[in-house]
């Protein structure tokens, strides 16, 4: 899955400036939007090879990541499509005993650790907008509700933008990015795509107005 779009404001409906400025704080969490300088710091989180178990592929090497970034930023060359990408960091007051470390995403506010990242490819879909999302938690975070609190935050974020429909893909044996799906409200499709079992929710244009765009589901 993907990041940003450079089209000042794409057929989907939601500005690309408006994407690249998205800050979503959450009660631990600050979701930081995609840069380029974040790359070093990723490269640490992404090191472990026991993330690639499911997904394949191997820990990317900073410079590997700076050509990801650039190209994400470059946007998606659909114009209906928007590309969203946040690094997710852990703020300082939030840092479990014995957890907390001097390192921060580089020229973000002081005390946001990363911790992985989530992402929103955001689209038309009929008369709404759809987006696929996904999140990446470093092991060294994981077992502490961080990808599902980052996955509800964008949530939120996404359903305020008017989205109306989300997928995900998530690999049958991978339990604990099935249990992030379950918390936001998707559910598993019969559909599979590369290997991974197709996850969605849709909401109603009265399920929508109803839920306000504060909530996490």
């Amino acid at each position: 899955m993907t990041s940003i779009s450079t089209a000042g404001i794409s057929t989907a409906g939601i500005s690309t400036a408006v994407v690249r400025a998205a800050v979503i704080d959450t009660e631990r969490l600050t979701l930081l939007p995609l840069r380029v300088a974040y790359a070093e710091e990723m490269a640490a989180v992404l090191a472990d090879p026991a993330l690639y178990a499911h997904t394949g592929g191997t820990p990317p090497t900073v410079e590997e990541l700076r050509t990801r970034y650039a190209r994400q930023l470059a946007g998606s060359p659909d114009p209906e499509v928007v590309w969203g990408t946040w690094m997710i960091g852990v703020r300082a007051e939030a840092q479990e005993e014995g957890q907390h470390s001097a390192e921060s995403f580089a020229g973000s506010p002081a005390g946001h650790v990363p911790a992985g990242y989530v992402q929103a490819t955001i689209g038309p879909d009929g008369d709404g907008r759809s987006a696929e999302i996904a999140w990446v938690v470093g092991t060294a975070r994981q077992g502490r509700g961080i990808a599902t609190e980052a996955a509800r935050g964008l949530v939120r974020w996404l359903k305020g933008q008017g989205v109306r429909s989300l997928v995900a893909h998530v690999h049958p044996d991978h339990g604990a990015s099935a249990a992030v799906a379950t918390a936001v409200g998707l559910a598993p499709t019969g559909e599979r795509h590369d290997g991974e079992v197709r996850w969605r929710r849709r909401w109603t244009g009265e399920q929508h107005a109803a839920d306000g765009a504060g909530a996490d589901g």
